[in-house]
């Protein structure tokens, strides 16, 4: 009984993220339009530019994921409880647990989809070739990767009104992008923002496949100031919400 109905809350939520209009636009055609731009229009002056097109397909990626796991999620759960959908699924037969699992299952599989649009975008616009191997880790590490983010979507979601949790979470995006290095390598940014962008998550999360594509393994420290946002945002997301449900 708990895994039909486990299957069919995963397929529903599935459904409702793909026809959100704020997927399609930030989580897809965004980022392929920034990687057209910085890659084919603008002269950026790299050395290496097969390099330089693998090193932005890996930005872009991850600027997708990123904003579909902050904006996406935290919306439409703001959105779900202030039209008392919330409410109206504690009094059903089905378990919160189910209802939550759901809308991890179905943001993952979001992730995944814009990781393989936006890399075979990344083949066809500039020829990017990489073997198999890396494909597939830098793909693994980006979904693994987006969990702080999801952390910061369900910290999102505990906002009362859907357009202040539309600009903060577009602030929020938007400003981890930046001073993360995503739209522009860390090194062209002034000192100072360098110095901060290196301990955001989005730096940490883009830096694990920029290194992937180029051989390595992501560092360490990637991997522990990752965790540490994952546990921060999951604390504060769960005291919130907890203190919510007494009011």
């Amino acid at each position: 009984m708990k895994t039909s109905m486990l299957l069919k809350q995963c397929k529903a939520e599935l459904l409702r993220v793909i026809r959100n209009p704020y997927y399609v636009f930030w989580s897809l055609l965004m980022p392929i339009v920034f990687y057209f731009i910085f890659t084919r229009v603008v002269n950026t002056g790299a050395d290496n530019q097969a390099e330089w097109a693998a090193h932005y397909l890996m930005s872009m990626t991850t600027f997708s994921v990123m904003g579909s796991a902050i904006m996406t999620l935290g919306i439409r759960l703001v959105q779900e409880r202030t039209q008392g959908w919330t409410t109206f699924m504690r009094v059903t037969p089905l378990p919160g647990p189910i209802y939550f699992f759901g809308k991890m299952f179905s943001q993952t599989v979001m992730h995944l989809l814009s990781i393989i649009f936006i890399f075979v975008a990344g083949v066809l616009i500039n020829n990017v070739s990489l073997p198999i191997s890396i494909w597939i880790y830098s793909a693994l590490w980006i979904l693994i990767g987006s969990l702080p983010f999801l952390a910061i979507g369900t910290l999102v979601g505990t906002m009362k009104r859907v357009d202040t949790a539309s600009g903060v979470s577009n602030a929020i995006y938007m400003a981890l992008a930046v001073i993360g290095g995503m739209w522009m390598p860390m090194e062209v940014l002034p000192k100072l923002m360098q110095n901060i962008g290196k301990w955001l998550p989005s730096y940490n999360f883009g830096n694990g496949a920029w290194e992937i594509i180029r051989g390595n393994a992501p560092h360490w420290s990637n991997v522990v100031i990752l965790l540490g946002y994952l546990i921060l945002f999951m604390i504060l997301s769960t005291y919130i919400r907890k203190k919510q449900e007494v009011v």
